[in-house]
Parts: C-alpha cells; sequence; structure tokens
C-alpha cells in the first residue's frame, strides 16, 4: 500500500510539472521572407497608342482633341508585384490604373480618355505598391 501511495504521489508531482510548465516562451521566429524586389522603371512615355508592345507617337505636347493617350512603362527587377499609373490634370488626380507586373523585365500601359477641354498642363506618377513615385512624365494637352 505504501509503495502505491509513493507510486501516486510521484505520478501527482510529474503531471503538476508538467502542468506547471513555463509556456510564456514563444518559439524563435521563423526567418524573415527576403524584401520583395525594388520595381526598377527602365523607361515610360506618355503616347498616342501602342502597337506591338511599344509606344507610338510618344510626346510631351498633344492637341486638345487627342481623345485618348496611353502611359506605357518598361519596369525591371519585380515580377509579381503591382504597380499604379496615376494620372494629373493639372493638380487634380483623374485616374489610379492598378497594374500587375508579370516578369521582368515587364512592359505594361493604362489608357485614360482626355476631354477636349481639359487642356493644359498634366502628368502621370508610376508607383509603387507602397504610393513611392518611382517615375513622373509631364505633358501637355492642347497648347
Amino acid at each position: 500500500m505504501k509503495r502505491v501511495a509513493t507510486i501516486l504521489t510521484l505520478s501527482v508531482c510529474t503531471t503538476a510539472g508538467l502542468a506547471a510548465q513555463d509556456t510564456s516562451k514563444a518559439a524563435a521566429p521563423a526567418a524573415a521572407a527576403p524584401a520583395a524586389a525594388a520595381v526598377n522603371v527602365a523607361e515610360a512615355a506618355v503616347a498616342r497608342s501602342v502597337v506591338d508592345r511599344q509606344p507610338q507617337d510618344t510626346g510631351t505636347a498633344f492637341p486638345a482633341d487627342v481623345g485618348q493617350l496611353v502611359c506605357w512603362t518598361k519596369v525591371a527587377g519585380a515580377g509579381g508585384a503591382v504597380i499604379h499609373h496615376v494620372w494629373f490634370h493639372g493638380d487634380t488626380q483623374v485616374g489610379d490604373m492598378e497594374l500587375q507586373v508579370g516578369g521582368s523585365p515587364w512592359r505594361t500601359w493604362s489608357r485614360k480618355s482626355v476631354p477636349a477641354d481639359w487642356t493644359g498642363a498634366w502628368h502621370v506618377e508610376v508607383r509603387d505598391a507602397a504610393g513611392s513615385v518611382l517615375k513622373r512624365i509631364d505633358f501637355t494637352v492642347g497648347q
């Protein structure tokens, strides 16, 4: 009987020791994921159109009746990333197109309708997913 009591006591003490174990220490953090590659704008232009993934009729001044313009961008270094073409008429933002980057290098573009009465200074900002401006392209319409 004394032997059974000793075994039970040891059994309870061992279980209590496990229950009182310090679990506040978190497991070692997993290795941090590698930082996303930085998007690099290799080329960018405002144009009237894109043919065979190349900008056509690029420029910095367009007539008031242009109707539509394209911002064409060639990026490198960040397949799988996202960029934005943010269009401005004067200081007013008039468009924000999100574009997927499928590889490196990668060419992509966005189109913007340009009403005939929206003359004056324009610009497009090419931004990364965090909103940092990677490139700015200034141009005028109707002047």
